[in-house]
């Protein structure tokens, strides 16, 4: 006998197979008891159904391919970007460049910049402003004129030149010329005059004087009582003034033999019905004047009336001076009068070929 009986090999205890279910769906047991694949008694989160109903990538592999997706995005959103912002870049380069070197007008340029502004006016047009001194055998007068070619021609009053045997000119830099009458038109009280010798002179911009209204800012530019390059402000005081002045010389005075034309008593006019500045005479004539209160005195006769783009806006011609105690003149009261460019303009081709001269 054996002292020991064969063991017989043990049995694993018997476990029936669970019914098949789904991950994401409960398993019901007894009525009323819910157990969920996680264990214990609160559900797991949920996840799309889509999820588990549809084969796909693993998870690992899907989050893989979104993150490489997420970053080709960002990097070609900064691509993207970056090339936006060096476009914008050039371009407002470009434009900040154009704006601060290109001019307003031609001629007379007023830059971007000073756009505007009575000193970008003066700079501007000053070089081409000038003193026109003319002696005759009454006396001596005193005006400005504007240059208008580069050659030299110079639009003036016919009051300035009127009776004148010599000419000279001042420019801006303090160069003198001899100059001589072009051309002379009365009725209008414009004369054109050309330099001798003279080139490459900066010649002014002729604007529009149809376009002005009550209102606008302008600058004169003259030489009143010789100072030369005065410069002044004001607006547009009134349009279309009807402005009475002798056709020649100074009226009365220079028919009784005496002074052309006292610069220190300014130039009669007459308008609505009264005389200014002394007897415009027998010979005159009547033309539409821009009113301006910028500032004009005895020798700013022929000068520039300019709007803030620097263009010739009118040609002053009178301006009201009342006489004082002492018989001499007070200073500027703000009543200053143009003849508007457009007529200037419509009476070059008659000036150039000697108009009433």
């Amino acid at each position: 006998m054996t002292d020991f009986q064969e063991q017989q090999p043990q049995q694993q205890p018997y476990y029936p197979p669970r019914p098949p279910y789904e991950p994401t769906r409960p398993i019901s047991t007894e009525p009323g008891t819910t157990v969920w694949p996680s264990g214990g008694q609160v559900p797991p989160p949920a996840e799309p159904p889509l999820a588990a109903s549809v084969p796909g990538p693993s998870p690992r592999r899907r989050a893989r391919r979104g993150v490489g997706l997420m970053a080709a995005v960002a990097i070609a959103a900064a691509a993207v970007g970056g090339g936006t912002a060096t476009l914008l870049q050039q371009l407002t380069d470009r434009d900040a460049s154009v704006s601060a070197s290109a001019p307003v007008v031609s001629g007379t340029n007023v830059s971007a910049g000073s756009k505007g502004t009575v000193a970008g006016v003066a700079e501007a047009v000053s070089p081409s402003i000038v003193e026109i001194s003319a002696s005759s055998n009454s006396g001596k007068s005193t005006g400005s004129g504007v240059i208008i070619t580069s050659d030299g021609e110079i639009v003036t009053n016919n009051h300035v030149v009127s009776g004148a045997s010599s000419i000279t000119v001042q420019l801006s830099d303090g160069k003198t010329y001899r100059a001589q009458v072009v051309g002379t038109d009365p009725d209008k009280d414009l004369a054109l005059i050309k330099l001798q010798g003279a080139s490459g002179l900066k010649a002014a911009t002729l604007g529009d004087s149809s376009k002005l209204r009550v209102g606008d800012e302008v600058v004169a530019i003259g030489s009143p009582e010789g100072l030369t390059g005065t410069v002044t402000s004001g607006i547009v005081s009134a349009l279309d003034r009807d402005v009475t002045v002798a056709k020649d010389g100074g009226g009365q005075d220079q028919q009784q033999g005496q002074q052309q034309w006292d610069p220190r008593q300014g130039w009669p006019f007459e308008f609505g019905g009264q005389q200014f500045n002394g007897d415009t005479g027998s010979s005159k004539t009547t033309y539409k004047a821009i009113q301006t209160d910028a500032s004009l005195n005895p020798g700013n006769s022929g000068g520039a009336l300019i709007n803030m783009n620097g263009e010739i806006i009118g040609i002053n011609s009178a301006m009201y001076s009342p006489s004082s105690s002492s018989g001499s003149t007070a200073g500027s009261v703000g009543l200053g009068f143009a003849i508007p460019v457009d007529t200037v303009k419509a009476d070059l081709d008659a000036l150039r070929s000697g108009g009433a001269n």
